[in-house]
C-alpha cells in the first residue's frame, strides 16, 4: 500500500462525523445497558418455553414447527455459507439470519424435553392443565351441596399447580432465559432488515449492483413467516425492555463494521453507514431511533394476539401472564 493510500486511510478517521457517530453509538450501548440493569423481569416459568398458547394443542405441534424452521434455515445457511463462504457474515442479514436459525435451535431443543415431560407425566402434574382445571371447577360448580368439596378440591389443584410452577421456575435457567432473549431480538432484527431490504434495498439498489435472487428473496421472506408462525403457537411472553437486547444486537454488528474497516476494508455493505459523509450523524441517530418502531411493530402484533383471541377463544386460549 502506498503512503497516499496510508494518508487517505488514516485521515478517513478524522473527519468530524465519525466522533459525533461513536458518540450515538457508544450513548445506545450505555442507555440499553442501564435499561436491561434496571428493568423489573417477570417470571419466567419453564412451560411458557414449550407449551403452546392453544390449551388443547399438543406441544408436540410446535416442536415439529420449530423443528421444520430450523431445518430449512439451516438449509438455507449451508446454501449461502457455501456460495459466498465467511464473506456471508460482512451483512446484518446474515447475523440476523443466524440469531433466527438459533432461536429455533433452542426451541426445537427445550421443546423436545418439555414434551418428553409431557408424555411422561399424567396431565393433572401438567401446571397448564391444573389451571383449566381451576378454572373450569370456578365456572361449573356453584351449587350449595357441594360447596365445601369444591372448594376442597380446588384448594388442592391450585396447591398443585403453585407446586408445578414453582417446579418450572427453578429449571428455567440461563438457556431459557437465552430462548426468550434470541426469540425477542430476532424479532426486532427480522422486522428490522426485511423491512430495509424490500422497502430499500431492491427498489432502490437493484437496479445498480445488486440483483435479486430465489435464495435472497427466501433469506429475507421465509425467516418472518417462520416467527410469525411460531408466535402464532408459542406461549412466550414478550416484555418491552427487551428492546435492549436488540439495540445492542445491531451496535456489536457496528462495532464490528469499524473495526474491520479499521483494518483495510473500505467497502460499506450498506450506504447508510458510510462515515465520509455529512448526513452521515443523521443516518446513524436514525438507525438508533428505527429499533423502537421496528421492535414495538413486533410487540403490537405479540398484544393483539392476545388481546384478539382471548375474547373470540376465551376457554381456548392461553395467555403467558
Amino acid at each position: 500500500m502506498s503512503n497516499g493510500e496510508d494518508s487517505e486511510g488514516y485521515r478517513y478517521w478524522l473527519r468530524w462525523q465519525v466522533p459525533i457517530c461513536a458518540l450515538i453509538l457508544i450513548a445506545s450501548v450505555k442507555t440499553a445497558s442501564m435499561h436491561i440493569v434496571k428493568a423489573k423481569t417477570q417470571p419466567l416459568y419453564y412451560n411458557h418455553l414449550w407449551i403452546p398458547c392453544w390449551r388443547k394443542l399438543s406441544p408436540v405441534w410446535l416442536f415439529l414447527c420449530r423443528a421444520f424452521a430450523f431445518l430449512c434455515l439451516a438449509r438455507m445457511h449451508f446454501d449461502i455459507i457455501a456460495l459466498d463462504g465467511a464473506f456471508s457474515f460482512y451483512f446484518y442479514t446474515q447475523w440476523t439470519f443466524t440469531l433466527v436459525m438459533i432461536y429455533f435451535a433452542l426451541g426445537t431443543i427445550i421443546s423436545a424435553h418439555g414434551c418428553w415431560q409431557y408424555l411422561n407425566n399424567p396431565p393433572i402434574e401438567n401446571g397448564e392443565m391444573a389451571e383449566f382445571l381451576r378454572r373450569e371447577l370456578e365456572e361449573g360448580m356453584s351449587t350449595n351441596t357441594i360447596a365445601y368439596k369444591e372448594n376442597e378440591t380446588k384448594g388442592s389443584i391450585r396447591l398443585q399447580s403453585q407446586y408445578v410452577e414453582e417446579e418450572f421456575k427453578q429449571r428455567v435457567g440461563f438457556w431459557g432465559y437465552l430462548m426468550q432473549i434470541t426469540y425477542q431480538t430476532s424479532a426486532g432484527a427480522v422486522i428490522l432488515t426485511d423491512i430495509v431490504f424490500w422497502c430499500v434495498i431492491v427498489p432502490f439498489l437493484s437496479i445498480s449492483h445488486f440483483k435479486l435472487n430465489m435464495l435472497m428473496g427466501c433469506m429475507h421472506s421465509l425467516n418472518a413467516v417462520f416467527l410469525l408462525l411460531d408466535t402464532a403457537l408459542n406461549n412466550l411472553p414478550f416484555p418491552w425492555f427487551r428492546v435492549a437486547y436488540f439495540v445492542l444486537w445491531s451496535c456489536g454488528y457496528i462495532i464490528f463494521q469499524w473495526v474491520i474497516h479499521a483494518c483495510g476494508f473500505t467497502w460499506w455493505p450498506y450506504p447508510f453507514l458510510e462515515l465520509n459523509t455529512p448526513w452521515a450523524p443523521v443516518w446513524y441517530l436514525g438507525l438508533a431511533v428505527i429499533h423502537i418502531p421496528c421492535y414495538g411493530m413486533y410487540s403490537l402484533i405479540v398484544k393483539a394476539k392476545n388481546t384478539i383471541l382471548t375474547g373470540f377463544f376465551p376457554r381456548a386460549f392461553l395467555r403467558a401472564y
